[in-house]
This record gives structure tokens, C-alpha cells and sequence, in this order.
């Protein structure tokens, strides 16, 4: 049965060691301000914590505090946000939001769900090819004409 993981991708952690290497000054300069360091420590928990599994039976998505888990047989559709994460819009018309998962990532999830949630890469493909031939077909302009020398 395959398995797809979508996760944050692990260079974002280097923004977290960044973060706080670039915050010791301030840090240890006066009393307290250690607390700084907790920032990246929370996002780095927020990179390696928050991903969404996905097989053929059920989507598991794990957000920073919890995990939800919901088979397919649940999920109505899927919500497809441009600029963000999907969301699987369940029987309810409640949402689950997916973490990591976007709207490139389509394609694959319509292959690891057996087909549940269609491919839209496969639909735009099959039409251009329809387009293309009647484009052909229909074309108006006149063959090139060839000169006598």
C-alpha cells in the first residue's frame, strides 16, 4: 500500500538556528531574556511537527498540538486553496485542514487515494490534446506558396 508524508521542507529549521544564533547577544546581555530562545525552539517544533500522512485507506494529519485521522470513506471533497494548505471538507461540511499540502501536491494525492480526489493535471491534459487537434483541423491559414525562379 503506498504511503506519501507531506511535510515542511527540513531547511526551514535552518531559520530557527539562525534565529537563535542571531539572538544570543540580546539574549545573555541582560537577565531574563534567555526566554528569546524559546521562539525558535517553537518554531522549530512547528517545521518538524506538522505534516499529513496520506494511503489508501485514511489521511492522518498531525498539527503542532494533535493529531486527527480521517478515512476516506469520510471525506466528501477536497478544498483547494491557491495560496495555502488543502483542507478535506468531511461528511459534516467540517474541515480538516491538511498541513504541507497544497494545490501542486493534486496529483499525488489523487494517485495515493486510488482516485478518490481527481487528478485535475490529467483532465487540463486530455483537454489540451483535444484542443490541439481541432486547432489543426481548423486551421485557416494557406499552405506556403512556392516561388519560381
Amino acid at each position: 500500500m503506498p504511503k506519501v508524508v507531506f511535510r515542511i521542507p527540513t531547511p526551514a529549521l535552518l531559520a530557527a538556528g539562525s534565529a537563535a544564533i542571531c539572538a544570543t547577544p540580546v539574549a545573555w546581555g541582560v537577565p531574563g531574556l534567555q526566554a528569546l530562545y524559546l521562539l525558535p525552539a517553537a518554531f522549530a517544533w512547528w517545521v518538524v511537527r506538522n505534516r499529513t500522512t496520506v494511503d489508501g485507506e485514511r489521511i492522518v494529519a498531525r498539527s503542532t498540538f494533535g493529531k486527527r485521522e480521517v478515512p476516506w470513506s469520510d471525506v466528501k471533497a477536497i478544498k483547494v486553496v491557491p495560496k495555502g494548505w488543502l483542507s478535506a471538507v468531511l461528511g459534516d461540511d467540517s474541515l480538516v485542514r491538511l498541513p504541507a499540502v497544497r494545490a501542486a501536491h493534486l496529483p499525488m494525492l489523487s494517485q495515493v487515494s486510488g482516485g478518490r480526489v481527481a487528478d485535475p493535471t490529467a483532465v487540463s491534459a486530455a483537454g489540451e490534446a483535444e484542443e490541439e487537434s481541432a486547432e489543426a483541423d481548423g486551421d485557416a491559414t494557406p499552405p506556403p506558396v512556392k516561388s519560381e525562379e
